[in-house]
């Protein structure tokens, strides 16, 4: 069968989709791990795969994750398929989910269908890609019963990585496996994306804390003491005067659809406070105030820069503090004319029928931390759309043709 005609099996992806999503692997705090990699180890072995599942160690997990919410052992896969061709690509995708609340209409762990749609958490972010993909693999690699071999040649060698804690921001998944050499080959396909764009750069992110020091009294007399939530006040003023230099710069790197359309035209940096922590008692001076936000860096801009700059307005102010950074994620910028991209959007035109536009992600990606590390060339695209999935929050979604779509445009991305 020539591979446009090749359809994979809709039903077998609905099938690996609904017993995927049956896997609670919500993170925090990181459950249902081994069970997900040991569902999915026999699949992959049976298409031909060698498969390795990755431990983290411990003594390296309680090195390198501070989260105190995440618990557990962190089990990874990596399954690879040497076909003999001259070049490799690594797909990744993670298998952690957000925490299913909020009002849902349907079980969020149990697939349902209804109206062109299934609903469950990780349908969109990001089981529904890995589902499409085995189907995708399995239309692709099963045997031709005569000659004994696949139906299909492949265009690359294929290294599949499937790890976990992206929705936390944690190390113990792809950036682990990119700081212990598994993420090696000549072109990477990240499937943490939505179907609207193909992505091509990512926002950076650094965490920041400010601990405001005061001196505690009584209320009565509260002249004896230093308010520490009352000098944080001008903490937040120089901060907001920063944020509005900061949002005012732009990325060369075109928004994403769903921003454009909101007129946001380009990727931009941003400048947060998220929290605020003081006092104890409302007749007691605070002592101390803790405020928190982040700062989103554009691929024009350097962590060490942004850094820098919350350095130079925060420090001269007569003000006794503590400043603080935790650096997330690095942003990302992939050459547009690079010969991967292309590649990679026309194979969305032959599989989904449209030619998909380039953009960047406003939040921080996991695989820019990999693509920083390795310069592998790297296109973000997955399964759902920005302004219908409801991508976190209640009744996650995704429509049954993408998944359709997204399955075709795998086959002819890897068929030769």
């Amino acid at each position: 069968m020539p591979k446009d005609r090749l359809q994979p099996d809709t039903n077998y992806i609905l099938q690996v989709l609904k017993d995927i999503i049956g896997f609670k692997t919500v993170a925090p705090p990181g459950s249902c791990y081994q069970e997900i990699v040991d569902y999915l180890v026999p699949i992959f072995s049976g298409l031909g795969f060698e498969t390795k599942k990755l431990v983290m160690p411990q003594e390296v997990f309680a090195a390198k994750c501070e989260d105190a919410r995440l618990v557990g052992d962190r089990f990874n896969l990596r399954a690879d398929l040497n076909v003999g061709a001259k070049e490799t690509l690594v797909i990744y995708a993670h298998l952690d989910v957000v925490p299913a609340e909020g009002s849902w209409e349907t079980d969020p762990f149990s697939l349902t269908r209804k109206n062109g749609r299934v609903y469950g958490r990780g349908v969109s972010d990001c089981k529904g890609s890995i589902a499409a993909l085995i189907a995708a693999l399995q239309a692709l690699l099963q045997k031709d019963d005569a000659k004994r071999r696949p139906t299909h040649d492949l265009r690359y060698n294929l290294c599949i990585l499937l790890t976990t804690d992206e929705e936390v921001g944690g190390y113990s998944g792809l950036c682990y496996l990119t700081d212990i050499g598994l993420v090696q080959g000549d072109y990477m396909l990240c499937m943490d994306g939505f179907s609207d764009d193909v992505v091509i750069g990512s926002n950076g992110m650094i965490t920041w804390e400010v601990v405001v020091h005061g001196r505690s009294a009584h209320s009565g007399s509260s002249f004896m003491g230093v308010n520490a939530v009352e000098r944080s006040l001008v903490v937040m003023q120089e901060l907001m005067r920063l944020k509005t230099l900061v949002q005012s710069r732009r990325s060369m790197i075109p928004a994403s659809s769903a921003l454009e359309a909101l007129g946001k035209k380009h990727l931009m940096p941003v400048l947060n406070i998220t929290m605020i922590n003081g006092g104890i008692k409302e007749n007691i001076v605070p002592d101390r105030c803790v405020l928190r936000g982040d700062r989103r860096v554009i691929p024009e801009e350097s962590m060490e820069d942004a850094i820098a700059e919350i350095e130079k307005a925060i420090k001269p102010l007569d003000v006794e503090l503590d400043l603080r950074f935790f650096p997330g994620y690095p942003p990302m910028s992939v050459n547009p004319d690079h010969r991967w991209v292309a590649e990679v959007r026309a194979a969305v035109q032959r599989g989904m029928g449209f030619l998909p536009r380039l953009s960047g992600a406003q939040g921080s990606l996991d695989q820019a931390y990999a693509t920083e590390k390795t310069r592998i060339p790297t296109c973000v695209f997955g399964v759902g759309r920005q302004l219908e999935s409801n991508i976190h929050g209640p009744n996650e979604n995704v429509r049954i043709a993408d998944l359709e779509g997204f399955s075709r445009f795998l086959v002819e991305l890897l068929a030769k």
